[in-house]
C-alpha cells in the first residue's frame, strides 16, 4: 500500500511540475500572439485550468513532504501529551473539512458538466471543478496516514522533511 501512495506522490510531483512549466508556456506564447496582432484567449483559460489542478496537487506534495507552515510558537511549550492531543484534533479538523470539499467538490462537478469552460463548446467546465475534490482525496488519503503516524508514535516535527 505505502509503495502504491508514494508512486502517487511521484505521479502528482511530476503532473504538478508538468502543469506549471505548461501553464507559463502557455501564457508566454498567448502574449506572443497578442504581441503579433493574433491573439489566443484560450492560452489564459487552459492556463487557469491547469493552475487550479497544480494548486490542489502542489498542496498534497507539501503536506506529505512536511512542509506546510505552521505556527507552532505556543504548542511547543505546552507538554508533549497535549501536543499530540491538539495535533490529533487539527487533524480530524481537516478531515471534517477535506470531506466537505470532496462532498460539495464533486455536487460541484456533476452540476457543471454541462457548462462549458470559459465558451470554449468541446471542454466541459467541470475539468476545472474536478481539481477540487481530486485534491482534497489526496490531501484526505496524506491526513490519514499522519494519523496513523501519529498514533504509532512516529510524529516528525515540521521540518521540510523529505517523505516522498
Amino acid at each position: 500500500m505505502m509503495r502504491f501512495y508514494d508512486f502517487i506522490g511521484r505521479i502528482e510531483a511530476v503532473v504538478a511540475g508538468s502543469f506549471l512549466i505548461l501553464m507559463a508556456v502557455l501564457i508566454f506564447t498567448g502574449g506572443l500572439a497578442r504581441f503579433f496582432g493574433h491573439p489566443q484567449n484560450w492560452t489564459i483559460d487552459v492556463a487557469t485550468c491547469l493552475f487550479a489542478w497544480s494548486c490542489f496537487l502542489a498542496a498534497d506534495i507539501a503536506w506529505r513532504r512536511n512542509s506546510m507552515m505552521a505556527l507552532d510558537v505556543v504548542t511547543q511549550r505546552l507538554p508533549e501529551k497535549t501536543q499530540k492531543a491538539l495535533r490529533m484534533i487539527n487533524y480530524l479538523l481537516i478531515v471534517a473539512f477535506l470531506l466537505f470539499l470532496m462532498y460539495y467538490g464533486f455536487y460541484l462537478t456533476w452540476i457543471s458538466r454541462i457548462r462549458s469552460f470559459q465558451g470554449i463548446p468541446w471542454v466541459s467546465y467541470s475539468w476545472v471543478t474536478v481539481s477540487l475534490p481530486v485534491g482534497a482525496t489526496l490531501l484526505l488519503a496524506t491526513t490519514i496516514l499522519r494519523i496513523r503516524a501519529e498514533l504509532r508514535g512516529e510524529y516528525v516535527a515540521n521540518t521540510a522533511v523529505d517523505v516522498v
